[in-house]
């Protein structure tokens, strides 16, 4: 049977979650050590995350503030112009029909996998949805409206600030208490609904941006490694890998657990591509290490346990069978 990967999604996608979770009381800290996932994604917010493991974390943080809207909630502070280089490019677009477009054939490489949008028109209202392909889950139901809060920062760049959606529909079931989440959004709630989405009047299409109209620039994307496609496990590897280095070596365990399968499953589906978690894991190292080298003044004995070795020597060993040098020669060389 193949190998499901998860969609992946980038840690800027958390928006301001850390000072969001303070002020409710909250350790982010205590999130993130029960959900195993490191730190760094707080502060590398290119970092690509599993999907999955970002509704665990957010479930999680509702847990620990309390608050069953706690995503509902974090999606009224997101600024979608800092959502990576794909928020930017999708807020500079000139009118907010535009925008849409962007988002649309955008998400999937720029941000986030296994979550398509789709706009429709049909008379005066629009439809804007996302669709989340990922099985559910605990704690999806708070990235649903989290996703819907971005969206709802999108249309604000080209209608204004104050504005607000006709509808918010959900993937909750019929019958859910709609008050306080109408009192969140500032808008009428429809729950049971297939797809999440908002509604609202279709000549807004036609807006243009609130940025474009003072002549003011909304800052150009800079370029960042694409999502891995569903279907590229190497590439879904490697993205874990990299994750796992900001907690220490990456373990095989760790990688396929957090890729929603296990070690033997991981390791065939590789060996399908022509090749093994250790071949993925050591040019991910390998490009981590020179990165270091070149970019910093660490000695090499703190690369080493940057990169997750437990000594200096077991690190040059290795850097000497990549590249044939050890890690000062190659320093050394640098221009």
């Amino acid at each position: 049977m193949a190998l499901r990967l998860p969609g992946f999604t980038r840690a800027s996608s958390l928006g301001p979650i850390r000072t969001f979770m303070g002020e409710g009381g909250g350790s982010i800290a205590r999130v993130l050590s029960a959900v195993d996932l490191p730190f760094a994604i707080l502060e590398q917010r290119d970092i690509l995350v599993p999907l999955r493991e970002q509704f665990r974390l957010l479930d999680r943080a509702a847990r620990e503030t309390g608050d069953p809207h706690f995503g509902a909630r974090l999606g009224q502070v997101v600024k979608s112009t800092e959502l990576s280089a794909f928020g930017a490019w999708v807020c500079a677009a000139g009118t907010l029909q535009q925008a849409t477009w962007r988002a649309q054939v955008g998400m999937d490489t720029l941000l986030q996998t296994s979550t398509p949008l789709t706009l429709s028109v049909c008379g005066p209202i629009a439809r804007w949805s996302i669709e989340f392909l990922e099985p559910e889950s605990e704690g999806r139901h708070h990235n649903e409206f989290l996703a819907l809060g971005y969206m709802i920062d999108v249309v604000r760049v080209y209608a204004g600030p104050t504005w607000r959606p006709n509808v918010v529909m959900s993937a909750l079931p019929r019958g859910t208490p709609t008050r306080e989440l109408e009192e969140i959004f500032g808008a009428n709630i429809s729950h049971g609904h297939a797809v999440p989405a908002i509604e609202f009047c279709a000549p807004l299409l036609e807006n243009a941006s609130f940025a474009h109209r003072f002549n003011r620039q909304l800052g150009a994307p800079v370029p960042e490694p694409s999502v891995p496609r569903p279907t590229d496990v190497a590439a879904a590897t490697a993205s874990v890998v990299e994750l796992a280095l900001h907690d220490g070596y990456p373990r095989v365990d760790w990688v396929a657990s957090k890729l929603g399968t296990t070690r033997r499953s991981l390791q065939r589906r590789l060996k399908e591509e022509g090749t093994t978690f250790n071949r993925v894991a050591e040019a991910i190292l390998l490009r981590r290490a020179e990165q270091l080298l070149r970019e910093s003044e660490a000695p090499v004995t703190d690369v080493a346990f940057m990169l997750g070795y437990g000594d200096a020597a077991h690190f040059t060993r290795a850097f000497r069978r990549w590249t044939g040098v050890s890690p000062s020669q190659y320093r050394q060389n640098i221009p």
